[in-house]
């Protein structure tokens, strides 16, 4: 049992796989990985934005370090949750695979496959400053929903983690005060359904 166990594989998630996996785990462990940190570094095209007017989604960039959540899955349902990895991770082939290793709550270290943002991707957005990131999200909206909702459900999600990322916290409260009041954009003679069009 125990080599079956050592056989199974990990996947580290950092952003909506924390709370909304969408696979079938063995074992869920909080887990932090160096060298890497949570950041605001892709543009969204389709699901938070548009190629018109792009937003922002979550990536690794280089630096710090990042707190997750690792999960176990077992031998015989990796495939499975292999493919759905990819075919929700990569719908645009912004993130690479990686194997890293982490370090879970017990101490223990393990190799997890993540998605790494690749820098060299056309959707790479870079270093931007705080401001450029608000900028960048308040108001655009993709197939999704919008920008602002991304990243308000990160911050609230996190926090229930105990995780408290003051700098996205910050991020939120900068894009909230440029966020476009949604009730004054339809009060211009549109009806709703005409103002999602």
């Amino acid at each position: 049992m125990l080599s079956a166990v050592m056989a199974d594989r990990w996947v580290f998630g950092y952003g909506s796989l924390m709370w909304r996996p969408g696979f079938e785990w063995a074992e869920r462990h909080t887990a932090i990985l160096q060298g890497r940190r949570r950041a605001f570094c892709i543009y969204s095209v389709h699901h938070r934005g548009t190629p018109e007017r792009p937003g922002l989604v979550l990536g690794l960039t280089p630096g710090g370090s990042v707190r997750g959540i690792a999960y176990r899955v077992t031998t015989e349902l990796w495939p499975e949750v292999h493919a759905y990895l990819r075919e929700r991770e990569q719908p645009t082939e912004t993130y690479m695979e990686a194997e890293v290793r982490v370090r879970l709550g017990s101490g223990e270290k393990v190799s997890c496959l993540t998605f790494l943002s690749d820098t060299r991707h056309p959707q790479w957005a870079g270093n931007l400053s705080p401001e450029a990131q608000a900028r960048l999200i308040a108001g655009a909206r993709g197939l999704s929903g919008r920008n602002i909702d991304y990243l308000t459900d990160l911050v609230s999600h996190l926090r229930q983690e105990g995780i408290d990322d003051r700098s996205l916290a910050a991020l939120l409260s900068r894009v909230e005060a440029l966020e476009p009041d949604e009730s004054s954009v339809l009060s211009d003679g549109m009806s709703e359904g005409e103002n999602r069009l």
